[in-house]
């Protein structure tokens, strides 16, 4: 009887199977010495176990013991090597041939080199230079302000902190957040630029004025000096503008509108025709010119002063005698507030004179002295009296004086003394009476 075709292929498999030859033998791999094991003391610390567990059982433990001490002895210590002594090598002075070969690369080859050259272009070698830097400050003030990064707001604040038509009226705050809205505006030779409705820096190019009557940036008063603004010499104080100079320009006779020159106004006004050509101007030829729009300014100014007014509300609103004040009188007497420093040991108000003002502690604090009359002893019998200052509490942050003494015209019973620097908001007693007047 045949078999079916699954017995049969078993049978064969099994079958060869069979057939095949066991693997060949292959011998253990050797283990290999350690380098930082003494195994002649391993060798010798094992023979002595093994004598003394044969005595008797008792021995079985004090062996185990000394095999446990003794063990760390097998390892070797390792020696340690210091670190090799640096030694500079003393730098060799060039050839003058290899000086030739590392001033310049070899540029034959390059299409880039040939090309700005054959366009009047710059060196793509060597150390920028005045135009290359201004070609980079120029190309940080054509993106949109939204668009430029933290360091290069901080190389345009640079640059308006060098133009002293700027640094003369406003200060670094304000500077601060102008270059963060100023932009640079391209225009081509003979084109008139109306200068009402910013303050304009001329960065590349001239220009020349159309009257010599020249206004204040922020002043509404006119000055006897020429239409072309201070003349300096700016310097760029930033990682990559470093003491370059501007060009000088003196006026002459025919005044003209040179680079770093500045015109216009951040007043924003309803002007006249005869007030707008004040800050107009012709190009002379192709110009870049910084502009600080006039309405940015104002703005900036409006939330200032809100900024500062309600600091001032919250100030007074703070101090113990006005905390049931309601605000429309507190913002009254805001209106009023002036801001003033004082320095360590300065005399606010003696005592037995009236005050002139009316303050507000801010920041620091102001010591409260009182002249003590007392006796002293001389001889037996004899007693004489001195006057001694002696501190009676201080006035700290967010308290006030000086409102009993101006009101009902009362001299101080007090002296108060600055204690460290103190920023005081302070109302002459001119100022509130004028408003007591006035409601």
């Amino acid at each position: 009887m045949p078999l079916s075709s699954l017995p049969a292929a078993i049978l064969s498999h099994m079958i060869a199977i069979n057939n095949v030859p066991p693997p060949p033998l292959h011998s253990l791999p050797r283990l290999k010495m350690s380098k930082y094991i003494d195994y002649g003391q391993l060798n010798e610390l094992c023979h002595k176990r093994e004598l003394q567990s044969r005595q008797s059982s008792y021995n079985i433990l004090s062996a185990d013991y000394m095999f446990i001490k003794q063990y760390p002895k097998i390892f070797l210590k390792r020696k340690t090597r210091l670190p090799n002594l640096f030694k500079q090598e003393e730098k060799r002075e060039p050839t003058k041939d290899k000086e030739l070969q590392l001033q310049k690369p070899d540029d034959s080859h390059n299409i880039a080199i040939h090309v700005k050259k054959a366009h009047g272009g710059l060196s793509l070698y060597g150390p920028k230079n005045f135009e290359e830097k201004l070609v980079g400050l120029l190309n940080i003030l054509k993106k949109l302000p939204i668009y430029r990064t933290l360091h290069e707001h901080r190389t345009v604040w640079k640059l308006l902190k060098t133009i002293p038509d700027l640094t003369s009226q406003l200060t670094d705050e304000y500077l601060k957040i102008l270059s963060k809205s100023v932009i640079s505006q391209t225009w081509v030779k003979g084109s008139t630029v109306v200068g009402n409705d910013g303050f304009y820096i001329i960065l590349k190019g001239s220009a020349r004025p159309q009257t010599k009557v020249y206004k204040d940036v922020i002043d509404e008063n006119e000055s006897t000096s020429s239409f072309i603004s201070q003349n300096f010499q700016g310097w760029f104080f930033d990682e990559n503008f470093k003491n370059i100079p501007a060009e000088m320009h003196t006026p002459s006779s025919n005044p003209k509108l040179q680079q770093w020159s500045a015109f216009g106004t951040l007043e924003v006004k309803a002007q006249t025709d005869s007030e707008t050509k004040e800050y107009t101007v012709i190009t002379v030829e192709d110009c870049e010119i910084l502009k600080i729009p006039a309405k940015d300014f104002s703005r900036l100014k409006s939330e200032k002063l809100k900024h500062e007014n309600k600091e001032k509300v919250k100030l007074i609103h703070n101090c113990p005698y006005y905390e049931e004040w309601p605000t429309l009188s507190i913002c009254k007497l805001a209106a009023l507030i002036k801001w003033k420093k004082f320095p360590p040991g300065h005399v606010i108000v003696e005592s037995g004179k009236i005050i002139t003002f009316v303050a507000y502690i801010n920041s620091g604090y102001c010591n409260v002295y009182r002249n003590i009359i007392g006796l002293m002893k001389l001889q037996p019998k004899k007693v004489k009296k001195i006057q001694k200052l002696v501190c009676m509490g201080t006035l700290k942050e967010k308290e006030s004086f000086g409102e009993i003494s101006i009101l009902l015209q009362v001299p101080f019973t007090c002296t108060i003394v600055t204690g460290e620097e103190v920023e005081m908001a302070i109302i002459e007693d001119k100022d509130l009476f004028g408003s007591l007047g006035n409601s």
